[in-house]
C-alpha cells in the first residue's frame, strides 16, 4: 500500500481548522453591549452593577492597562432555537496563545451572583441545553484589562508593569459578543479528531496501531460533508467509534490527572489582581465540577482560599461545598507556594503551620503532601520541615527545567540534612499546565525514568500561572484517554490517592540526598535586593516580637498580640511567594512589597518596644536587649541586662597609617590591613598565627560583571557572565573614620559608571570579626555586582546555612553537577575550614554567592578559596528599573571561626542588640545550656491556651544534649509537631522542676510545649 500518511494528516489539520471548528456555532445573533469604566482601582461589585453604562459595539477599543471595565450584555434567544443548546460567546479581544496573561472577566448575574469566567481559552457561557426560545439574558462582566507583559518576542523591557508608567491607551478591542447555537455533535467530533490525531503523531510509523488510526480518520473525513458539518458529524463519529474503544495494553503507563490552575499569587500582575484571578478560576472550576462527575480539581495556597472567603464569599461557599464532597481538593498545606531556598527556618515552618491550620479549620482537611510545582529549587532542610508539619509527600516538576543535568528519577525518596526522607514525585509530563494533548501524554510515558519498577505518574491538568484551570475540552480528552490502545491510561484522582498508589508500588524507591538544585533561575537569589532585605528583616523582627511578647505575657501578664502576630506572619509569608521574594515580578509588585515591609517593620517595632517596656519597666537604667539565641557582651540570650560593651574585656583597638597608604587596625585577636585602595590585603588571626587573605589577594574587592542572560532576565545568570569582570579598585577616598578605644573604622568611597559606593570597615574591641557596612547608590543596567573574599584556605567543601542547619557543597567542579552550581544560596553564613582553623562570612541581607578554587599566587603548592557575595543586579525584565537606587548591606569577615562561631555571628549581625532605659533587668524566659542547640522561636501557643512554645534545633551538625530551663513553673513538657500538636515519636524529655533535658541528633528540630502550672 502506498504511504499516504502525510496526506491524510495534513487533510485532518485543514478540515479541522477551516471547516469543523467554524461549524461549532452554526447560528448566532449579536448581544447588546454597554460599558462603564471604573476609575482607578477595582470597585465593589454593587458599584459596578449600578454604574451608568454607555453603549459599545464589537470592534470598539477598551481597557487601559490595569483598568476595570464593567460590561453589560443583554439579548433574547430566538424562538426558532427552541430545543437546541445555546451559549453566549464573549470574546473581549482574546489571544488564545495567552490564557491567564491578558484580559479576562468574571461573568455575573444582575444581582452579582458569579456564573463563570471568560478568558482566551474559555469564552463561553451556557444559556440552556436545551432552551425554550424567547428567553431574555443579561450578564455583567467585570473585565480586567491586564496588559501582556511576557509578549512575543519575550523578555523585552516594557513600562506596562506599573500603572505609574503604563499609560492609558486602550489595549483591546471587542471581537465577538453573540448568542449562538452550540452544536454538541460537532464539538464531540472535534475532541475525537484531536485525540486521535495527536495520538497518531506519537505512535511509531512502523506500528499497526498508527495505521489503524490513520485509516479510521480518513474514513471519518470522507463522511464529513464540508457544506453540512453539523448534519454529518454523527456519521463521522461512527467511523471513529471502533478505534476509540480499543483498550490500552496491560503494561500501559498510568497517569493520575488532577485538575489544576497554578495561580501565581503575584507575578506579571499585582496581588490585588490575583484576588480576582482566584475568584474567576474558582468560579469556573466549581461550575465544571457540577457538570463533570468524574472530574477532581486541586488548588493549593491557603492564602488564595482566604482571599476568596474575604472578597467573594459566594464563590467560597461553592468551593466549600465542593471540598466537602471530595471534589475540590485543598492541596499542599502551605500559606503560599513559596520559594524554599531563601525563607528562614521559622518562616519555612510557618508556611506549613498557617497553611495546614487554615485547611484544617475551614475544611477539616489534613494535607499529607507538599505541593510546589513551580518553585525554583528546594533547600536541603525542607524534608524535615515537611515531616514535622505532619506531611510525608512532595510534588514538584520544576527540576525538569534544569539546563545541564537530567535528574535521574521521577519518583524517589528525598533525604534532607538531618536524615529525614520524604517520598517525592516529579511528574514526567514536565508541566504543571497539562492540556491532555497527545504529545504530553506520550512524553509522560516515554520520559518516566522509573519504568520497570513503577507505573504511576501524575499530570496537573489545566491552564495555570495566571489561572484559568481545567477546561471542558481537557476533560473530554481525558475521558477518551481513560483506556485507549496506544496511549497511557488517564484517570482523575486526588493527589493523596495518587501518592498512596505510587508509594505502595515502589517501596524501595531510590534515595536522593541533599538539596534539589535547579540548574536555572540562579539570579533569583539576588534580584530585587530591597525585597530580600525586607524579608530577612521581617523574619528577625517577628522572632523578636514573639520572644518579648511571650516574655512579657508570662512575667507581667502583658497582653499577647495573637491577632497582630498572626496577621503579620501571613503578610510576610505571602511575600515569600516564589515570584515575589525571588525578585521576578513586575515593578508594581516590588514597589508595593517595599512599602509593605516598611509597615510590617514599624508595627513589629511597636510590639517589641511595648513588650520590652512592660518587662523592664520605666526607669533611667541603661539596659541592653539581647534577642539573639546566644549570650553576648555579658547579656544572656533572650535577656535584658545593664549595659556592658561587647568585647569590653579586650585591649583597645589601635588604628595606625600603613606604609604605602591605607591603615592597619589591630585588637587582641585580629590585625586588619587596608591598603590605599581601600581593600583588605591582610586579615591576620593573632591567636592562631594564620593569615585569612590569600597571597596576593585583596578581600572586600567589589567586582562588576556584564549580566545579560539568554532569557528570563530577572531569573537567570548564565555562566558566561564570569568571562568579563571589572575589579573596582579605584577609590575616591580612603579615610580613617571614627576611632575610639572600643572600635576603629575606615571609610572607603568609590564611584563607577553612574553609581557610588560608601563602605565602613570596622574592627571592634575583643571581636574576631571585621564588620563591613556597604551603601550602594546603584544606577547600572544589566550589570552584576559582587564582593569577593579570596581566602588562604584549601577547602574541598564549604558550609552554607539553610533552614535549621547547614549543608555542604563542593568547591570543585569535577562533574557537571558541581559545575552547574556556580551560583548558590546561603542564609546568614558560609563557612570554610581546614582541620582546626576556618573562616566565616556572615551577612544580614544577601543570599546568592559563589565559591571557587584558585592556585596560590605565592609559588607554593596548593589552592586558595574565594567566596563572593552577590549584592546587586540590574535586569530590565520584567521590571525595567530593577534595583535602581540606594541599598545597604552589612556583612562581616570572621577569621578563625568554627561552624559554631559562624552560627553565632550570623545571628548577631541579623539581631543587633537594642539599647533602652528601664527600671530592671529581665531574666530569659527560657535558656539552653548548649550553644550547639539554637532556639529559633519562643512564643505562646496559637490555640490561645497560654502555653509556652519553644522550638530549637541542633545547629552544628553533631549529636547534642541540652537542658532547657524556664523562668516559670511548667506543668508538663510535651513534644509536638510544628502545629503544636503532641507527637508519639518525638524526643524523650527528662523533666525535673523547671528543667527539661533532651538529646538531639544532627540538625534535629524539636518543638516543646510547656503548659504553665496554674494557668488551666
Amino acid at each position: 500500500m502506498h504511504d499516504d500518511r502525510a496526506l491524510i494528516e495534513a487533510r485532518l489539520r485543514r478540515v479541522l481548522d477551516d471547516r469543523i471548528r467554524p461549524a461549532l456555532y452554526p447560528e448566532s445573533v449579536p448581544l447588546r453591549v454597554s460599558a462603564w469604566v471604573a476609575p482607578g482601582e477595582p470597585v465593589p461589585v454593587a458599584e459596578g452593577l449600578a454604574a451608568p453604562h454607555t453603549p459599545m459595539a464589537v470592534g470598539d477599543a477598551w481597557g487601559a492597562p490595569w483598568g476595570t471595565t464593567w460590561f453589560k450584555v443583554q439579548g433574547e434567544v430566538p424562538v426558532g432555537w427552541a430545543g437546541r443548546t445555546v451559549e453566549a460567546v464573549l470574546d473581549l479581544g482574546f489571544d488564545e496563545r495567552m490564557p491567564g496573561f491578558q484580559c479576562e472577566a468574571l461573568v455575573q448575574l444582575p444581582d452579582g451572583t458569579p456564573v463563570k469566567a471568560v478568558n482566551p481559552r474559555n469564552q463561553w457561557v451556557r444559556v440552556g441545553a436545551p432552551v425554550r426560545g424567547g428567553e431574555r439574558v443579561e450578564w455583567h462582566l467585570e473585565a480586567a484589562s491586564n496588559p501582556v507583559i511576557l509578549d512575543v518576542p519575550p523578555f523585552r523591557p516594557t513600562p506596562l508593569g506599573d500603572p505609574e508608567t503604563a499609560g492609558s491607551a486602550p489595549l483591546y478591542r471587542l471581537a465577538r459578543m453573540d448568542l449562538a447555537v452550540f452544536d454538541t455533535e460537532v464539538w464531540e467530533l472535534i475532541q475525537d479528531f484531536e485525540v486521535l490525531g495527536e495520538l497518531m503523531g506519537e505512535l511509531p510509523v512502523d506500528g499497526p496501531r498508527r495505521w489503524e488510526l490513520l485509516r479510521a480518520v480518513g474514513r471519518a473525513l470522507d463522511a464529513v460533508d464540508l457544506q453540512d458539518v453539523g448534519g454529518t458529524a454523527v456519521a463521522a463519529r461512527t467511523e471513529l467509534r471502533g478505534v476509540l474503544s480499543a483498550p490500552a495494553g496491560a503494561s500501559a503507563h498510568r497517569i493520575s490527572a488532577v485538575g489544576h490552575a497554578h495561580i501565581d499569587s503575584a507575578w506579571l500582575w499585582p496581588l490585588r489582581e490575583t484576588v480576582r484571578k482566584v475568584a474567576r478560576t474558582a468560579s469556573n472550576m466549581t461550575a465544571l465540577l457540577e457538570d463533570e462527575p468524574e472530574f477532581v480539581f486541586a488548588m493549593s495556597q491557603a492564602q488564595q482560599y482566604a482571599w476568596l472567603k474575604e472578597h467573594r464569599p459566594e464563590v467560597y461557599a461553592k468551593v466549600k461545598k465542593a471540598v466537602a464532597e471530595g471534589r475540590f481538593v485543598p492541596a499542599g498545606g502551605m500559606w503560599v507556594e513559596s520559594d524554599t531556598n531563601m525563607p528562614g527556618s521559622e518562616a519555612m515552618a510557618r508556611q506549613f503551620v498557617h497553611g495546614k491550620r487554615f485547611f484544617l479549620e475551614e475544611f477539616g482537611v489534613e494535607n499529607e503532601e507538599a505541593w510546589l510545582p513551580d518553585t525554583f529549587g528546594f533547600a536541603a532542610g525542607l524534608p524535615q520541615i515537611i515531616k514535622s508539619a505532619g506531611a510525608k509527600w512532595l510534588l514538584t516538576q520544576k527540576i525538569s527545567w534544569s539546563r545541564t543535568n537530567a535528574f535521574p528519577h521521577h519518583t524517589f525518596r528525598w533525604e534532607g540534612i538531618d536524615g529525614t526522607r520524604i517520598f517525592t514525585h516529579f511528574p514526567p509530563v514536565d508541566t504543571y499546565n497539562c492540556q491532555m494533548a497527545g504529545s504530553e501524554i506520550a512524553h509522560a510515558a516515554r520520559n518516566f525514568k522509573d519504568k520497570g519498577v513503577a507505573r504511576h505518574s501524575l499530570a496537573p491538568t489545566g491552564w495555570g500561572d495566571g489561572g484559568g484551570g481545567t477546561t471542558r475540552e481537557m476533560i473530554a480528552k481525558a475521558r477518551r484517554l481513560r483506556d485507549l490502545d496506544g496511549s497511557a491510561t488517564v484517570e482523575w484522582e486526588k493527589p493523596a490517592d495518587f501518592f498512596a498508589k505510587a508509594e505502595a508500588e515502589y517501596p524501595q524507591a531510590p534515595v536522593w540526598v541533599g538539596e534539589l538544585y535547579l540548574e536555572l533561575h540562579r539570579a533569583t537569589l539576588t534580584s530585587q535586593a530591597k525585597t530580600k532585605r525586607g524579608n530577612r528583616r521581617s523574619e528577625h523582627l517577628l522572632r523578636e516580637a514573639e520572644l518579648w511578647s511571650a516574655t512579657a505575657a508570662v512575667l507581667t501578664q502583658h497582653p499577647y498580640p495573637y491577632a497582630a502576630l498572626d496577621r503579620l506572619w501571613k503578610t510576610v509569608l505571602l511575600h515569600q511567594f516564589h515570584d515575589i521574594l525571588p525578585g521576578s515580578s513586575i515593578a508594581w509588585v516590588h514597589r508595593e512589597a517595599v512599602q509593605t515591609y516598611a509597615a510590617v517593620a514599624a508595627e513589629l517595632e511597636d510590639i517589641i518596644a511595648s513588650a520590652v517596656a512592660s518587662s523592664a519597666g520605666r526607669g533611667d537604667t541603661d539596659l541592653v536587649v539581647n534577642s539573639a539565641p546566644h549570650a553576648r557582651g555579658g547579656v544572656a540570650a533572650g535577656a535584658v541586662a545593664p549595659s556592658v560593651h561587647e568585647g569590653h574585656e579586650g585591649h583597645e583597638v589601635a588604628a595606625v597609617p600603613r606604609d604605602g597608604g591605607g591603615f592597619t587596625l589591630t585588637n587582641d585577636l585580629l590585625r586588619i590591613e587596608i591598603d590605599g585602595r581601600g581593600l583588605v590585603v591582610s586579615a591576620y588571626d593573632r591567636v592562631a598565627g594564620r593569615e585569612a587573605v590569600a597571597p596576593g589577594g585583596a578581600a572586600n574587592l567589589l567586582q562588576l560583571h556584564p549580566d545579560f542572560p539568554n532569557m528570563w532576565d530577572a531569573w537567570d545568570v548564565d555562566a558566561f557572565y564570569r568571562n568579563v569582570v571589572t575589579d573596582l579598585t579605584d577609590a575616591d577616598e580612603v579615610v580613617l573614620g571614627e576611632v575610639s578605644g572600643d572600635a576603629a573604622t575606615v571609610r572607603v568611597t568609590r564611584t563607577f559608571g553612574d553609581s557610588r559606593v560608601v563602605q565602613s570597615l570596622t574592627l571592634a574591641r575583643g571581636q574576631r570579626r571585621l564588620d563591613i557596612d556597604t551603601e550602594v547608590d546603584w544606577h547600572e543596567t544589566e550589570k552584576f555586582l559582587k564582593a569577593a573574599f579570596p581566602l588562604d584556605l584549601h577547602a574541598e567543601r564549604y558550609a552554607a546555612e539553610t533552614q535549621f542547619g547547614h549543608l555542604y557543597r563542593p568547591t570543585h567542579t569535577n562533574t557537571s553537577w558541581e559545575a552547574a552550581k556556580f551560583e548558590a544560596c546561603a542564609h546568614r553564613f558560609v563557612h570554610l575550614e581546614e582541620p582546626g582553623w576556618g573562616v566565616a562570612l556572615v551577612n544580614d541581607a544577601t543570599y546568592g554567592h559563589d565559591v571557587t578554587r584558585t592556585v596560590r599566587e605565592d609559588g607554593e603548592r596548593g589552592t586558595t578559596t574565594t567566596v563572593r557575595l552577590s549584592l546587586l543586579r540590574a535586569p530590565r525584565f520584567p521590571d525595567p528599573e530593577t534595583d535602581q537606587g540606594l541599598h545597604r548591606f552589612r556583612y562581616a569577615l570572621v577569621p578563625g571561626a568554627t561552624v559554631g562561631d559562624a552560627v553565632r555571628e550570623g545571628h548577631r549581625i541579623n539581631l543587633p542588640e537594642r539599647r533602652i532605659t528601664g527600671a530592671r533587668a529581665v531574666a530569659p524566659l527560657v535558656t539552653v545550656d548548649n550553644d550547639a542547640v539554637v532556639v529559633t522561636a519562643v512564643k505562646l501557643a496559637d490555640d490561645l491556651s497560654g502555653d509556652v512554645i519553644v522550638r530549637l534545633h541542633e545547629a552544628h551538625g553533631g549529636r547534642a544534649t541540652a537542658t532547657l530551663t524556664t523562668a516559670f513553673a511548667p506543668a508538663d513538657a510535651v513534644a509536638t509537631d510544628l502545629l503544636e500538636r503532641p507527637v508519639e515519636d518525638g524526643p524523650v524529655f527528662e523533666r525535673q522542676g523547671n528543667t527539661v533535658r533532651m538529646g538531639l541528633r544532627p540538625f534535629q528540630i524539636v518543638t516543646v510545649r510547656l503548659p504553665r502550672a496554674g494557668e488551666r
